[in-house]
């Protein structure tokens, strides 16, 4: 892994801490007259590290062209310098709580999520007693938005949500797929996301089959695999972290597992998972919250392709949903600033329950509840074809027709 496609600091001591790059323009960092600070953890390391990288990156790119590019963003009629301070946790719940609790100590008063629900909730908890924001893009789990949580936003609908346009997807199929099951892991996110695949898969008339519960940090699957073999299902959903999926779709290339759709959640919208299967990867259906060619406008970016450029102006780690999340964090942050003209905590934490904007990632709007949007901030479906990931659903922003059924593991060209 190189140094570039985890961080840009501008001299840091320790890669654990992650900042945005050193200005290219001095004189556009000379312009901002204060400075605000934006705290958090990512999983730099750690099983989560992977897509953490992406958030990281993500943060650094929205941080780096404000400052550098624009010369800070105004609020209240002064002009800022954005400084993140975000350390690594190592994919580690309790090291993230230590870390943001010593943030809060030392006085920051806005924060970004870490990846993974089972971090961002005990995180979130804390920034919650201490009445501060923390707006992510790493956290999907229900058990974040229906605890009365009232300074956590998140930029992606609750799990139990996320799966509508999926079976909508479904529907729409020839032939009409008839059976389904679901395989989901021991975790805060997987296990309501299953729970949304169960609701949304049986509300569009499916006939669920199995649901088959795996270990939070599965290393085997195989008999999960026999019973699907048993009794094979027309579709296969997974919900689960890319490394969990990546685990799955091996195993059942091993065994010769094969299903006329496979749906993964996450894991083939990464470009180093699609590599790490290779040509098996063709077909596999995901989720995606984002695209390059969507067509939002943007008050800081302009649109959608001008931020994928500028973010591969400073980083070689391919781009990913994750990324431009993790971005829209810190713009939702700016726009709700600029909207309560302050950047006190708690008129922050009420300009964003209010957000009603649009940026090159989506329309934002949160639920009373704090989770994304289920329309405006639903996923669009991706599917993987020739190694490239293809949207597919919905139609109006499709750049590809779904392949369907897909081709058996060993007829995969």
């Amino acid at each position: 892994m190189r140094r570039r496609d985890v961080l840009r600091t501008g001299g840091l001591a320790a890669a654990a801490l992650a900042a945005p790059a050193a200005p290219a323009i001095r004189s556009a960092e000379a312009q901002a007259g204060k400075t605000l600070v934006i705290g958090g953890s990512v999983p730099l390391t750690g099983a989560a590290a992977e897509t953490g990288l992406n958030v990281n990156n993500g943060y650094i790119t929205a941080a780096s062209y404000m400052n550098e590019v624009l010369g800070g963003v105004e609020i209240a009629g002064e002009k800022y310098r954005i400084e993140l301070k975000l350390f690594d946790d190592a994919s580690d719940p309790a090291r993230a709580t230590t870390l943001i609790q010593r943030q809060i100590d030392e006085g920051t008063n806005l924060f970004l999520g870490s990846f993974g629900s089972n971090i961002v909730l005990p995180t979130a908890a804390i920034t919650e007693r201490a009445k501060k924001p923390m707006v992510q893009t790493g956290g999907g789990s229900d058990a974040i938005f229906t605890r009365g949580l009232k300074y956590v936003f998140g930029m992606f609908p609750r799990a139990t949500r996320q799966f509508a346009a999926t079976a909508a997807l479904f529907k729409t199929l020839e032939p009409l797929p008839q059976t389904y099951s679901v395989i989901y892991t021991n975790d805060a996110f997987s296990k309501t996301a299953g729970e949304g695949v169960r609701l949304a898969c049986d509300a569009a008339g499916f006939k669920r089959i199995d649901s088959y519960e795996l270990p939070a940090k599965p290393t085997d699957v195989s008999s999960v695999l026999g019973s699907v073999r048993a009794k094979t299902p027309d579709l296969l959903v997974c919900v689960m972290h890319d490394q969990n999926s990546l685990l799955v779709a091996r195993q059942m290339i091993a065994s010769g597992t094969n299903v006329k759709l496979l749906f993964q959640g996450l894991g083939p919208q990464l470009a180093s998972f699609r590599e790490a299967l290779g040509k098996y990867s063709e077909a596999l259906f995901c989720s995606t919250y984002w695209d390059e060619n969507v067509p939002f406008k943007d008050k800081f970016f302009g649109d959608s392709k001008k931020f994928a450029e500028y973010y591969r102006s400073k980083f070689t780690r391919p781009i990913a949903y994750h990324v431009a999340g993790a971005a829209a964090c810190i713009e939702t942050y700016v726009l709700a600033m600029q909207a309560a003209k302050s950047t006190r905590p708690e008129a922050v934490r009420d300009a964003l329950a209010a957000a009603d904007y649009e940026t090159f990632y989506s329309r934002i709007k949160f639920t009373p509840e704090g989770d994304g949007d289920a329309i405006l901030m639903g996923g669009m479906i991706g599917q993987v074809q020739k190694g490239k990931l293809e949207i597919v659903y919905p139609q109006a922003a499709s750049s590809a027709s779904a392949i369907y059924p897909a081709p058996p593991w060993d007829k995969k060209a």
